[in-house]
């Protein structure tokens, strides 16, 4: 009996992993609005951003669950909207324009030097010097709505892209976060990543 409930021998189980990366941007998207407001810097409590859209121990259901019927309220692992510049820089580079910003894209936070930032699984634990902790739940999918905000931010010539975006910047559009630990995020503060055991299992 006891070897049955042993995992399966296909079943390859990956250690914990840790990184570190640095927060470059700090931001705040008040209201409905898409894009955000840049700031030094920004407390987290365990409802998220104070004031912020997305703030709430709950949030309606939407597309994204399917499974729940719309606009009811369940549980808010989306916190927070977090970017990597450096896959920011791909998605530009696909699109051929010169730059996306993180605040075009509504994401609270813009990160650096973690390797293919967007992939993080869930339950990646982001640590703060202040003892904030951020826990990632998903990826962020892109939509046309973001898209829509690129598009809006740059010089006429430019039209379509609110269209191109979504497939420019699929797996590269970072990730949502809840906050686990309260405290405060800054400018400059090193992040200590720590990535849970992996592993993948197809039942």
């Amino acid at each position: 009996m006891a070897d049955e409930a042993r995992p399966a021998a296909t079943i390859e189980v990956l250690p914990v992993i840790k990184c570190r990366g640095r927060v470059e941007r700090l931001a705040v998207a008040p209201g409905e609005a898409v894009g955000a407001c840049s700031l030094e810097r920004l407390a987290v409590t365990h409802e998220g951003i104070v004031g912020e859209r997305h703030a709430g121990f709950t949030r309606p259901a939407d597309v994204r669950v399917p499974w729940f019927p719309r606009g009811e309220p369940i549980h808010n692992e989306r916190h927070l909207s977090i970017v990597s510049l450096e896959e920011l820089a791909v998605i530009a580079g696909r699109l051929g324009i010169e730059r996306v910003e993180p605040e075009w894209l509504g994401a609270n936070l813009a990160v650096s030097g973690i390797p293919d930032f967007t992939f993080i699984p869930r339950g990646t634990r982001l640590f703060f010097p202040s003892g904030a902790v951020l826990a990632v739940t998903d990826q962020n999918a892109p939509c046309r709505i973001a898209g829509g905000e690129v598009e809006r931010n740059l010089p006429a010539g430019h039209e379509g892209l609110a269209l191109k975006f979504a497939p420019a910047a699929k797996r590269l559009r970072g990730v949502v976060a809840y906050v686990d630990r309260p405290g405060e995020l800054a400018i400059g503060d090193t992040i200590e990543v720590r990535v849970p055991e992996q592993w993948l299992w197809r039942g």
